[in-house]
């Protein structure tokens, strides 16, 4: 526990990182300004990541934000860098807690809508729309959005401007000088950031590990385009549903084919909308549904479907177990792969991949092309954005520990003197003054349960997990007026070997009588002594300790 100040009277500008540093996904953090006895907060991104096998159950993970909850008559607003899951995707489940104004581009916001509507919420969240280049003044918070280039349309660096100091933002990005849509990277608007002062960047971490450029969209296009041309049989491209870039370039490859597009995946039909309305898809022409997928020439078709992360019940996923109702592939078709693997989710794209060989089908990943390229800058694009920018000190975000203590590695040994790795729930003084951690909070996760917000540390899927491992034995003792076996103890298993039954219900019954007559005028000691006999016995003859749950029954 970090030993707390006494609270200090000076106006500081802080940052509370409540997701996204540690990890990739569930982006959260929070910049406060003002004493240490008052602040009033911006919220930067509300996003989430996505259940793996430590929890059982749950599809979506959401950041603990009751700190702000709790302080929400003093958070200015949410600004949102980009329209990514891990930035945006909190945002239906978490806002009623916030009831608060949230900025972001028109394209952001499409997509924001579409969530919004499907929580009945639509009418309810002010949005406001962001004209990059034009500050504006939330609060005591001033907020200048600044186009970067990225994995998906519409993405922002934030300039935040304090009477304490200025902090940039990164959110996402990389250096991309020949994109495929939008505007080039702009490095003069960076360098007149930078001339103008910045004391602190907080900057995306994801890439440091890796060495040189990110290859451009262009290149991927390119690759894209030969690869499609030369195919003979049918092809399907599975990519992010966000990354309208690699959509349109998939697109293109295929009309230069000669080949219709289908479309299969609801997420990528919603960004494709959302793309659509904001007026990035003129020369794309139109898609065709599902359906239409088995009524074409094996040589006149492309497939753009989500799966690209091996979501079992994604469009590729489905097509790879040949389950899927419309869309069916075969000896001879291609299959690309335009995405990374994120992180966790290695087992599931194997499994896609195995399918997809079993059934004579070609697969490319980016193993073996450049079918893909990252969103989030490599070594030589940090120290571009340090040498544009020139910021006083870095705090590395946007990250898995070993990638933000390598960024903070890294940025000393290229000129930038003072770094310090944040942690969930550390509040870091970014200025005046050196960077320091001065306080911390509550932190921790929320699991999205069905349609219910959870606990996650301690909730549902604890014992989920618990159980996957060890089973669960449910004892139904009767116990009659003369505090006696009404009847013989019956034992339900489920994951435990079914010939333990009898030996466990022996061993439960003889636990019953070692207890003292008056003893078992106490519900809890009858539970608790046969539960102990019971999981001290499977753990014998077994080797593990079941969840054990014994119902007492006076008669």
């Amino acid at each position: 526990m970090t030993a707390k100040r006494k609270a200090s009277t000076q106006e500081e500008l802080v940052l509370l990182p409540l997701g996204g540093t540690g990890e990739i996904g569930m982006n959260c953090y929070a910049y406060g300004t003002g004493t240490e006895r008052r602040r009033q907060w911006l919220l930067v991104d509300l996003g989430v990541k996505f259940g793996g096998e430590k929890e059982p159950g749950i599809d979506v993970v959401l950041p603990d934000i009751g700190f702000i909850t709790k302080n929400k008559k003093d958070l200015a607003g949410l600004v949102i860098t980009h329209a990514h899951e891990d930035h945006i995707g909190a945002v239906p489940w978490l806002w009623p807690q916030l009831e608060c104004d949230v900025w972001c581009s028109p394209f952001a916001a499409e997509l924001l809508k579409l969530k919004l509507r499907e929580h009945g919420l639509e009418e309810q969240v002010p949005i406001h729309i962001i004209t990059p280049g034009k500050p504006i003044k939330i609060g005591d918070f001033t907020v200048d959005y600044v186009e970067v280039t990225h994995s998906i349309p519409q993405s922002h660096a934030l300039l935040i401007s304090t009477s304490q100091g200025k902090v940039l933002h990164s959110g996402d990005w990389k250096i991309d000088r020949t994109p495929v849509l939008g505007k080039p990277f702009d490095d003069d608007r960076l360098a007149a950031i930078g001339r103008a002062g910045v004391d602190v960047l907080v900057c995306d971490s994801t890439n440091v590990l890796r060495e040189g450029f990110s290859p451009s969209e262009r290149d991927v296009a390119a690759t894209l385009m030969d690869i499609i041309g030369a195919a003979k049989g049918r092809v399907a491209v599975t990519t992010f549903a966000s990354h309208v870039e690699r959509i349109i370039s998939a697109v293109r490859a295929a009309r230069a084919a000669g080949r219709e597009v289908v479309i299969a995946g609801r997420a990528m039909r919603n960004t494709l909308e959302a793309a659509r309305i904001c007026g990035m898809l003129a020369d794309t022409g139109g898609f065709l549904d599902e359906e239409a997928f088995g009524y074409l020439p094996p040589d006149k078709i492309m497939l753009l479907c989500t799966g690209s992360q091996g979501e079992p019940r994604a469009a590729i996923a489905r097509i790879a177990e040949d389950s899927h109702p419309n869309i069916a592939l075969e000896e001879g078709d291609l299959v690309i792969f335009s995405a990374r693997t994120i992180p966790g989710n290695e087992k599931e794209i194997g499994a896609v991949l195995n399918n997809l060989s079993k059934l004579d089908i070609d697969v490319i990943t980016a193993d073996d092309a450049l079918v893909h390229s990252s969103g989030h800058p490599r070594q030589d694009e940090l120290k571009t954005i340090y040498e544009l920018v020139k910021p006083r000190a870095l705090i590395p975000m946007h990250g898995e520990p070993r990638h933000l203590r390598a960024h903070a590695k890294f940025a000393r040994a290229n000129g930038i003197r003072e770094t310090l790795v944040p942690e969930d729930g550390k509040i870091i003084r970014l200025c005046p003054g050196p960077l320091e951690v001065v306080d911390e909070t509550h932190f921790g996760v929320l699991h999205v349960d069905g349609h219910l917000i959870v606990p996650g540390d301690d909730g549902p899927a604890k014992e989920r997990r618990k159980l996957s491992f060890v089973g669960i034995i449910v004892a139904t003792v009767l116990v009659d007026d003369h505090l006696q076996l009404a009847d013989d103890i019956e034992l339900l298993l489920d994951g435990i070997p079914a010939s333990l039954q009898g030996h466990l219900e022996d061993v439960a019954e003889k636990a019953f009588d070692s207890i003292p007559r008056q003893r078992r005028k106490d519900d809890g000691n009858i539970e608790d002594i046969i539960r102990t006999a019971i999981r001290r016995a499977a753990d014998i003859e077994w080797g593990k300790k079941p969840v054990c749950k014994i119902i007492v029954i006076r008669v």
